[in-house]
């Protein structure tokens, strides 16, 4: 993170000497004033948001500061801070780049401090004599800039890569005579920041993918729902909130006997998930999973996964803002989904045998969760996306129970396959 400096300025005490005959005689202390050094102070001028930038396109960073002290100062130092869709381009030599990696719920971002060796006056506005260029790449949508002025010398962030020195001329501060001076600032004096907000044209859809399952009723099967961002922006919210909400709703018939560690239970069969950070890189995502009982067969039953929560202006694809979850339910005539039960030679995952119990299911659209639970699940970070899902269980009809089936329609058992896509990070 950036360097905040207290701020504090050393006092110096003089002592008034007396008398030795008085000293003696009155028994007094001596007397004691304190002044403080004359010392610089920095201010930053404005800086207005920066908006409707192209990716591709470069933008200057018009930085002006008052030494708003009552001395002049020997040094200062200039810190420019961008998150990733933002670049620095080609620095000057009397800058410094560090790329700080994604840490403690911050996304990585590119630093350049800057270092001025002049002397800057009281009382007077300077700024760089060149404005310093920010790249604008493919990914940029909703970026940040951070501008430090100094005057002592900034350390590096603790997860800082080494500094590259930069190739370009040194550039140096230079007097602004006409601007309005800025005032002081009495909780830091020796630094000042700003924030700047950097919106790009562009835009990053937002998709979910949902899942076929697959299984008699009792057993218990994983289902597996899918957020990504597939670009190509890269989206940053402001504050501690998630990036988005995913609204998960279990076909109808189902429990849910384990849900996700990012999912929270809104409503009887329906979870609202957030997502791992208040970021999204462009190719990455959330993975939901849960473990769902079968309690029954319920014909028409269907699920969903929805796109839900903040605002997405800059996704302009509505289309897969929703998915489907479907039901093939064993020996009830085929998918209680609607959509069809899913061929292939995928691996089948290990189930447990439930005890059967229903909750109140309805059909249609509508499900209950009854007794539900949450917990234990977790939530990657990597690129989730492609066709559904499809998961299932392991468990096929008793095999007493099949033999007499055979035997009742002379027919052979069937082999139920399922098959599984789960798209990689």
């Amino acid at each position: 993170m950036l360097q905040s400096s207290s701020g504090l300025r050393p006092l110096r005490q003089t002592a008034g000497a007396v008398g030795a005959i008085a000293l003696i005689a009155l028994g007094a202390a001596p007397a004691v004033a304190a002044d403080d050094d004359p010392s610089a102070a920095v201010t930053l001028g404005k800086i207005a948001p920066i908006d409707g930038v192209k990716p591709g396109s470069s933008v200057d960073v018009p930085v002006t500061f008052t030494n708003t002290g009552t001395a002049a100062a020997d040094k200062v130092w200039l810190t420019y801070t961008v998150t990733r869709g933002l670049s620095h381009t080609e620095l000057p030599s009397n800058c410094l780049r560090y790329e700080i990696p994604a840490y403690d719920e911050a996304p990585s971002r590119s630093q350049a401090v800057c270092e001025f060796d002049q002397t800057v006056k009281a009382g007077a506005v300077y700024a760089p004599e060149k404005a310093l260029t920010l790249k604008v790449l493919d990914h940029a949508l909703y970026d940040r800039l951070r501008v430090t002025v100094e005057t002592t010398e900034p350390g590096p962030d603790d997860n800082a890569s080494d500094p590259v020195r930069g190739t370009g001329p040194a550039v140096k501060l230079v007097e602004q005579p006409d601007a309005t001076p800025g005032g002081p600032r009495d909780d830091h004096p020796d630094w000042d920041a700003a924030d700047v907000k950097v919106t790009a044209d562009n835009t990053a859809d937002f998709k979910v993918t949902g899942a076929r399952l697959k299984g008699a009723v009792g057993d218990t099967v994983a289902l597996t729902a899918n957020f990504t961002n597939a670009g190509p922006a890269w989206v940053l919210r402001d504050g501690d909130v998630s990036v988005t909400k995913v609204r998960i709703k279990m076909p109808a018939g189902t429990t849910v006997t384990k849900g996700d560690g990012f999912c929270d239970k809104v409503a009887a069969g329906t979870y609202e998930c957030g997502t791992s950070e208040s970021w999204e890189d462009e190719g990455k995502g959330e993975i939901y999973t849960f473990k769902l009982r079968i309690d029954k067969a319920v014909q028409g039953a269907k699920g969903s996964v929805a796109l839900a929560g903040e605002p997405r202006p800059f996704d302009t694809n509505k289309a897969d803002d929703t998915a489907a979850i479907t039901l093939d339910v064993a020996g009830s005539g085929g998918s209680t989904g609607g959509s069809g039960s899913t061929g292939g030679s995928g691996s089948t995952g290990g189930s447990t045998s439930g005890t059967g119990s229903t909750h109140g299911s309805t059909g249609g659209g509508s499900s209950t969760g009854g007794d539900s639970t949450t917990g234990g699940g977790t939530s990657g970070s990597t690129t989730t996306g492609g066709d559904l899902a499809s998961t299932g269980s392991g468990a096929t009809l008793p095999i007493a129970g099949a033999a007499a089936a055979a035997v009742a329609a002379g027919t052979a058992a069937v082999l139920v396959a399922r098959r599984r896509r789960t798209a990689g990070r």
